[in-house]
């Protein structure tokens, strides 16, 4: 029998407030997930309303047959494909960043350090190269300059010396479990609270997903596909992905001067900042995962 994983949609209601301006529009759902965001999006459309959903997980897919409003589409791709669509098409492009619980609390998925699993960790299951396979035949350089990269790990090089290691003497690291203690013996100290593999499994995941790269393509194609007045409303949950958001909002809500052409008119931004939203204390109580959460919101410009 298949369990069914449960996710709390994070800055739920924030979020759609923030977006949804024009109930006669079209909105997208960049990051579908388990639909959370995009059920109450379609509740604030009138019948003339569109929303189009995106995710690479053929599992979310699925999901969002449940949805039944024939006002709603679903495209099995990354979001990077938001360039795809019309030009200033939509009044609104929500992202929701990261791993959805449903996702980390699957084992069979290799997300999570808590569970044993197989060390997979592909949101698209259907294409790729898993983690287990990239470890197998990785060198220690690469691995390290990975977890050191988008973990943020003191002790990236010691992780990849380990996992080598263990290759040369017993075969390839294959399970979750097995990563995880590898790890625990290789991290010298912790911040309180936090388990040895943390940075490492983020890393990885992130790595192995080209995360950081798919949202930096997402965010341009943002640009091509709002209309003026329409809202960018992005959710993320770690630093690395928040600085991108952060510089990437902040490039484009200032006035353009060509150095080469100091006498030329500027380019308009084309972008206006809205602001931040951080989950409340009530929600982080209710939700764990909600407490590294930073909602940024910005609006397009005419130019």
């Amino acid at each position: 029998m298949q369990t069914s994983w449960q996710h709390t949609t994070v800055l739920l209601d924030e979020a759609v407030d923030a977006l949804v301006t024009d109930p006669d529009a079209t909105y997208i759902d960049a990051t579908f997930g388990r639909g959370g965001h995009s059920r109450l999006i379609l509740s604030r459309l009138s019948p003339d309303g569109r929303l189009v959903a995106f995710d690479k997980d053929p599992v979310a897919v699925a999901e969002s047959a449940k949805v039944g409003d024939a006002r709603f589409s679903i495209r099995h791709q990354g979001f990077r494909h938001l360039g795809d669509l019309p030009p200033a098409s939509a009044a609104g492009v929500l992202m929701d960043l990261g791993v959805s619980s449903p996702q980390i609390d699957n084992p069979e998925r290799g997300f999570s350090f808590r569970f044993d699993g197989p060390l997979d960790m592909r949101m698209d299951t259907t294409r790729g190269e898993s983690v287990a396979e990239w470890l197998a035949t990785a060198e220690v350089q690469q691995i390290a300059e990975v977890i050191r990269d988008y973990g943020e790990e003191r002790f990236a090089l010691p992780v990849a010396k380990a996992i080598v290691a263990r290759r040369q003497e017993r075969g390839p690291v294959s399970t979750t479990t097995e990563l995880a203690g590898l790890v625990a013996g290789a991290v010298k100290t912790r911040e309180p609270g936090q388990n040895p593999a943390t940075r490492t499994f983020q890393a990885l995941r992130i790595f192995i997903n080209a995360e950081l790269e798919e949202l930096q393509q997402a965010l341009e194609a943002s640009l091509h596909v709002l209309r003026p007045g329409g809202r960018l409303v992005v959710i993320s949950f770690h630093s690395l992905e928040d600085r991108i958001v952060k510089q990437f909002i902040a490039t484009h809500s200032r006035d353009e001067f060509d150095r080469r052409a100091p006498f030329a008119p500027p380019k308009a931004m084309k972008l206006k900042a809205l602001g931040r939203v951080r989950p409340g204390q009530d929600e982080v109580a209710a939700n764990a995962r909600a407490r590294s959460a930073i909602m940024r919101v910005a609006e397009r410009t005419a130019a």
